[in-house]
């Protein structure tokens, strides 16, 4: 039995965080329920309605479950930093014909940041969540994520961009278990949220029309239609707009070329999406910046690692090498597919997470690099 430490619990409405809350009750924490109000009020009541986290609906559930196994539950808004920190950070990205991760971002500003500042001022010794991931101090004495004990709902990806201070406040009880296991806890102990179903990949654009949403929001003008292009700058035929293209896509090009063909590039220079045939999409090195640390202070040159690009991707062999104060190069051991700007590169070591960074293009690089090898240099300009 622990000495009764406070634990603020970020409670979203769905089974995950609830039985998270459960657990830390029963493991004897002091238990206090938050839900995040971080919903754009135009959008508030069409997004909860479908499923999505931190809403009114999701609010009344988790303010239940809180009843139910008997804790403190509160409402806090978060709003205006959820607008600065991740709606105006997945517009802009999309503007710049980058392809954002909105829930990294929210993660580290906003569900972290944020959260812990508060649930620090009213006293509490952590902060907690239902992510499936577990957090271990290591024999350097760095904080570290691990992988969950299942790979099919491991969330360790999203959360690569936590910093020590906030990994040293931080439980996540819902990591030693499976999803089953999970319901299963919740419906022995009557929780109505046993069986809710996960909340939607992007919560606020609950229709998944990113183009359409960056249009009705955006305070600056959203790129006009222009050309898909080859890589040699032949013309192929026209586009609806940088916004609703990212590297890898084949649905929705409308072109009739006789062949499979994939977006390889955008530039928003330009205003041109390149398009390429299958082999192009796939490459063996990339760029990476805003580095974070994990279980190690700084990645070594030649580390080996294991290189995660986008969340639902198993990982491949890398190795990784800083080649600038914030930057770094990636080189897989075989060719990977569609690396994209703008998403997260997270490296593994073994189990943990020994930090990443945002993927960049190769001419965002070079104002930051401090040293690298003629070859490679050659290879980016």
């Amino acid at each position: 039995m622990i000495n009764k430490k406070r634990v603020v619990v970020g409670m979203s409405g769905g089974v995950d965080s609830s039985v998270a809350a459960y657990l830390l009750k029963e493991a004897g924490y002091d238990v206090v329920g938050v839900t995040m109000e971080i919903w754009p009020r135009d959008t508030e009541e069409e997004a909860s309605a479908k499923g999505g986290c931190c809403g009114m609906r999701a609010a009344e559930d988790a303010a239940r479950v809180a009843q139910k196994i008997g804790i403190p539950h509160y409402v806090m808004n978060f709003r205006e930093e959820f607008r600065e920190k991740v709606i105006n950070y997945f517009m802009e990205e999309y503007l710049a014909g980058r392809t954002p991760n909105p829930c990294i971002a929210c993660n580290r500003y906003v569900k972290w940041e944020s959260l812990l500042h508060r649930s620090l001022q009213i006293g509490a010794d952590y902060i907690a969540t239902g992510h499936y991931a577990r957090i271990e101090q290591l024999p350097n004495g760095r904080y570290a994520i691990r992988r969950s004990v299942t790979t099919a709902k491991d969330q360790t990806y999203a959360l690569y961009n936590l910093t020590q201070e906030q990994l040293a406040h931080t439980l996540m009880p819902v990591g030693a278990y499976d999803k089953p296991t999970i319901r299963t806890i919740a419906e022995e102990i009557g929780l109505t949220v046993a069986h809710k179903p996960d909340s939607q990949e992007i919560c606020f654009v609950p229709d998944q029309d990113y183009a359409g949403f960056i249009e009705k929001n955006s305070t600056r003008p959203v790129p006009p239609p222009g050309n898909f292009v080859t890589a040699r700058g032949e013309i192929l035929g026209r586009h609806r707009g940088i916004t609703h293209y990212t590297i890898g896509q084949r649905k929705g090009l409308n072109l009739s070329l006789g062949y499979p063909v994939f977006v390889t590039e955008i530039r928003p220079e330009t205003n041109e999406v390149v398009i390429g045939e299958a082999q192009d999409v796939f490459t063996d090195h990339l760029y990476c910046d805003h580095l974070n640390y994990m279980s190690v202070p700084a990645f070594t040159d030649g580390m080996r690692v294991t290189a995660k690009i986008r969340y639902n991707h198993a990982g491949a062999p890398a190795i990784v090498r800083r080649i600038g104060d914030d930057c770094a190069e990636v080189q897989f051991d075989e060719p990977v597919r569609a690396v994209t700007p703008g998403q997260a590169v997270v490296f593994y070591d073994g189990d943990y997470i020994a930090g990443g960074g945002t993927i960049c293009t190769d001419s965002a690089l070079l104002p930051k690099i401090r040293h690298i090898s003629d070859e490679n240099l050659q290879d980016i300009v």
